[in-house]
Order: C-alpha cells, then structure tokens, then sequence
C-alpha cells in the first residue's frame, strides 16, 4: 500500500485528522510544530490523552519496561551525583519529566533505598505529567511512595531545592520545526491538503536564518531537511537556569545525535510498527531524533557544567550493569539467565535492534562535580 493511500485511510478514520482537515481549509497549512503537538497533546484526541501507550499491549517499550535494571543503573548514578555534590540534607528533589508508568522511578526509589536510605528519607519525589491517565498508572506503581510522590503538570511548578532530575524518551516528543532545502535557501516544511483532500507535506515561503545551519549547508542537495526544536531549547534552558539556582544534577536519555546535522527524523511508530507520519494523527505516536549538542551547548550558554556524552550502551556498561545482571541471575533458571541477558543485550548492543548506539546520554551538573563514567 502506498504511503499517500496509508494517509487518505488514516485520514478518514481517525477523528483528529478530520479535525486537523478542518483547520486546513480554514487557515491554510500548519507548521510541523502545530501538527505535532496536535497529534501528541490534543485535549480530545490527541495520543498521550487519551491512551497508555507503553508496554506491549501498546505501541512500543521503553528501556524501564524492557528491564528493571535500567532504572536500577540511573538509581546509583543520582546516588553518585549526590555524594558528588557533598550529600545536601535539606530541599532534596528527585525529579522525572515523562515519568510513562512509573516504572523507572520505582526502580530508581527501590535502588536508593538499599545504597543510600538517608538520601531516601530527606529526599521528596516530583513527577512531571500533563496525562490524567499515565497519572493514575503512575500512583499505583508508586503506591509504596504514596505521601512521598507529587505530581506536577510542568517543569517550573517544581518546589526549589537541590535537583536530582532525569528524562528519559522526554524530548523526542517536544514538537519540532523542519526545513527543505530548495534551491540556495531551506524553506519551512508545512501540512496541508493535496488535491485529493489527503494530509500532505508542503513546503512555504518562509526560510531559516543561514547562521543556524551547520556550515555546510551550502553543499547539501535538494530536499535535504534540517530540524529545530524552539520548544526543547526553551526547557532546557528552564532546567539549566533551576541547576545554576538550587545546584544539583540532570540526565537525559533519548534517541538521536550527538552532533547537529541533517536528515528527517520526523517518524510515528503505531502498533509497534512504523508508521507514515500524517497516516494516524492522534492514535500514533509522533516522535524525532534529539539534538544533543544544542541542548548542551544551551547548558553551556547558561553557565552549567556539561560533563558529558555518550552512548546508552557506554553508559549503562560503565555503570555496572553486566555486574547486576549476573548478580540478579543467581539462583535462578536458565530460562530466566537468558531472558535477563538478552534484556540488557537490548538495552546496551548497537546491533540487531538494540538500543545501545541510538540511544545517547547527557548529564549536566550545578556546581561543576566530577560523575562517572563521563569524567575520570
């Protein structure tokens, strides 16, 4: 099936795509931004209002779900970044934007607890999440913590105080803004209607100040696409400028690059499978590849310490997890040694499918400390 015939379908059966029509013929094309946070925030049908979309019985599975040591491992990283910042004892905050189930922050709560109770006991929990519904999944997978978790619907309601924050697969779903280069200049890309009355892409008038491109801009063919994301910069400047207040450290975790560059990474997964992007507004997840380097150099702009980037595999390797791994299989059956291998083979391999590679990490830190295993 073709991708215009997978739209046209999309298009008539999803109910914010009639809605998204709507828009269209009244106010001509919207920008990639619009069409993207419509899909995902919609307060009627938008995707993260109105579904869980984790797990299997979703539409993909995220590095928590996969395996408990994911979270196991960012548990002794915050453990670490706080000895490194001198364990403050009053105001403690441990934070999560994008919390999805709950799941790794019970992981990350549970590891606390064995390595450092006395972080556990002064610390307070904040999640950050606009969705009534991942709300109530939260509470109850954190229904241990209840009295101790708050949840927030933003980023600058959280209580001040020194932060321990993490953000994993948060930024992909922040909305984009793309460019196509046509000629000696790179227009922005747009949603409209063909002449069939199907979504389509449609390039406008409006082009991107050339000092925001990478240098070689000039030498890129037609139809190259070059991202933006106004939105994610805007969040991580908040973040870096709470660090540079209140002190403390932040983890991010997303797919993407750790370069700026170019390419389109504007894709939908639905059902676990990929997905044409203007295919099932609303009832498929919209996501991009994260720019790591302009999120960092944001950090840097805002008198934060970067201390570091590098792969989830890196990461998670250095950190220890082949250790736990082999400590969580003891005693156990075959069976079960071998389901908790090929989880973290997922979770760490840049092959086959695994997460290792595509994914990448980024820590910051107020005042500069030194965090493994990004600094020695």
């Amino acid at each position: 099936m073709s991708e215009a015939t997978r739209n046209e379908i999309g298009a008539q059966e999803t109910p914010l795509a009639t809605r998204i029509k709507a828009l269209i013929r009244t106010n001509g094309p919207i920008g990639i931004t619009d069409y993207f946070a419509l899909c995902l925030a919609d307060p009627d049908h938008g995707y993260y209002k109105t579904r869980d979309p984790f797990g299997r019985g979703g539409d993909f599975v995220t590095a928590p779900e996969i395996s408990q040591l994911f979270g196991e491992m960012i548990g002794v990283y915050l453990v670490h970044a706080w000895q490194q910042h001198l364990k403050p004892k009053r105001d403690v905050r441990i934070a999560e934007i994008g919390p999805g189930r709950g799941t790794m922050m019970a992981d990350i709560l549970r590891t606390i607890a064995r390595l450092a109770p006395e972080l556990l006991e002064i610390a307070s929990v904040h999640l950050v999440e606009t969705s009534p519904r991942l709300r109530q999944i939260q509470s109850e997978t954190l229904a241990n913590h209840a009295g101790r978790v708050t949840w927030h619907d933003s980023f600058d309601e959280l209580p001040n105080g020194f932060l321990l924050l993490v953000a994993n697969e948060f930024f992909d779903a922040v909305p984009i803004r793309q460019f196509v280069k046509l000629g000696a200049t790179f227009r922005e890309r747009f949603v409209g209607l063909d002449e069939a009355d199907r979504l389509t892409f449609a390039v406008g008038a409006a082009g991107i100040d050339p000092s925001y491109l990478p240098e070689n801009w000039r030498h890129m063919p037609d139809g190259t696409v070059f991202e933006v994301a106004p939105a994610r910069l805007a969040i991580m400047q908040m973040i870096a400028d709470r660090l540079f207040n209140s002190g403390g450290s932040a983890l991010f975790i997303d797919y993407g690059h750790l370069q700026t560059g170019f390419g389109d990474t504007l894709q939908a997964v639905y059902r676990h499978e990929f997905d044409p992007p203007l295919a099932h507004p609303g009832e498929a997840d919209l996501t991009s590849h994260v720019d790591f380097q302009s999120l960092a150099e944001i950090a840097l702009a805002r008198s934060i310490h970067v201390n570091g980037a590098m792969s989830q595999g890196e990461f998670l390797i250095a950190l220890g997890i082949a250790e736990r791994a082999g400590r969580l299989g003891q005693g156990k059956d075959a069976e079960r040694q071998e389901a908790i291998r090929h989880d973290v083979m997922r979770l760490v391999s840049p092959d086959n499918g695994g997460m290792g590679e595509l994914f990448k990490v980024l820590s910051v830190s107020s005042p500069a400390v030194k965090l493994q295993p990004f600094e020695s």
